[in-house]
């Protein structure tokens, strides 16, 4: 639930071959999305919780034993990273240099080196996942490769309910794997694309990007065209197309930049559309307007369904304070859209008049 975006764009970094970074607190579902991801595409997965203490050999594997004594200095890479084709590595800038160093090479050249075994990775994607972006700019190289950034926030209160149901029924859901072989089709015809038609709009966005203060690298430039192919190949177009520009958004790095990107994309990103990733493009394409759409029905839905009886009333005010609460939290009120301020007008006259409900948020 409300996780529809970062499921679409780990397919989408898998199908561009590229990795994503989900930035968010705590709890906030990363590691069940990418393992719904996993068992879909029923590739071979491997997860782990990096730690300020772990080995090496906890990601990658132990030493042969055996061919030690002779000299050998070999990995034994069964069941592990090496070996994955989709790959969750939670708070993973807390790994070690020496973890961090072996990762870029899995990452970049998915290629595993380590003493004398040298044995190409099979990864499509690897997902990380971290509470906060790192400050410390000996981490700048190694998260640079992360080319897609998502960034989640927990339920807000408005859901609560469809929270605990989803989740209480989560463990009851059968998902029939698909086969990495989609995947991998999907991709080979991404990488056959033809870009160079779509190239000049690419360069002109990047270049609004620049004049409104929004730098991205020079690798992350070249590998949004992945991005680019990727989402036209899933949305079975030949070549790409304006409307597949929208995962620029998504290789912006921060969660502040990627909303200077949107505001400043703002014409180019009304063309933005995708049949199969539809939440994903709709976020890069609308941020703040698609979580406005979203409150103006939650709001409207609870409006026209008063209940009957005090305990079912007492909760469905609850549902309209949490509303009020998102819009408050989510929204400067001088930035409300139209539709979404009416919304509001409405739920403070219901609760009480005097904004009751809005301050409590506030305070």
């Amino acid at each position: 639930m409300e996780r529809e975006s970062l499921v679409e764009l780990v397919a989408l970094a898998a199908v561009a071959g590229e990795h994503l970074l989900v930035v968010g607190p705590p709890g906030t579902a990363k590691s069940e999305a990418v393992r719904r991801v996993a068992r879909v595409l029923g590739g071979t997965y491997f997860e782990y919780l990096l730690g300020r203490f772990t080995e090496p050999s906890e990601i990658f594997g132990p030493v042969d034993l055996k061919k030690l004594r002779d000299g050998v200095v070999e990995t034994e890479t069964t069941g592990m990273l090496p070996r994955a084709e989709i790959a969750f590595l939670d708070e993973v800038f807390l790994g070690s240099t020496a973890i961090l160093n072996t990762l870029l090479g899995v990452l970049n050249e998915r290629t595993f080196r380590r003493g004398h075994t040298h044995v190409p990775v099979p990864l499509r994607v690897c997902v990380g996942a971290t509470n906060t972006l790192p400050q410390d700019e000996a981490l700048a190289a190694f998260a640079d490769r992360f080319l897609v950034r998502a960034f989640v926030e927990p339920i807000a209160d408005p859901r609560l309910e469809d929270l605990l149901e989803g989740g209480w029924a989560l463990e009851q859901v059968d998902l029939p794997p698909i086969g990495m072989a989609h995947l991998d089709r999907l991709g080979a015809t991404a990488r056959a694309m033809d870009v160079s038609l779509v190239r000049p709009a690419l360069a002109e966005a990047i270049r609004t990007l620049r004049a409104n203060g929004v730098m991205l690298s020079d690798r992350r430039m070249v590998k949004a065209q992945r991005l680019v192919a990727a989402a036209a190949a899933m949305a079975g177009r030949a070549a790409p197309t304006e409307a597949d520009l929208w995962p620029l958004i998504y290789a912006v790095p921060t969660e502040d930049a990627q909303e200077v990107a949107r505001d400043a994309l703002r014409p180019l990103l009304t063309k933005a559309e995708s049949a199969t990733l539809p939440a994903a493009a709709e976020e890069a394409a609308l941020g703040p307007a698609a979580r406005a759409r979203r409150l103006v029905g939650e709001a409207e839905r609870l409006l026209g369904a008063p209940p009957e009886g005090d305990d079912e009333r007492r909760r469905w005010r609850l549902r309209l304070e949490g509303v009020a609460r998102e819009i408050d939290a989510g929204f400067l009120r001088q930035d409300l859209p139209q539709d979404l301020l009416e919304v509001r007008t409405k739920l403070v006259e219901l609760l009480g008049g005097d904004d009751a409900a809005t301050r409590g948020a506030a305070s």
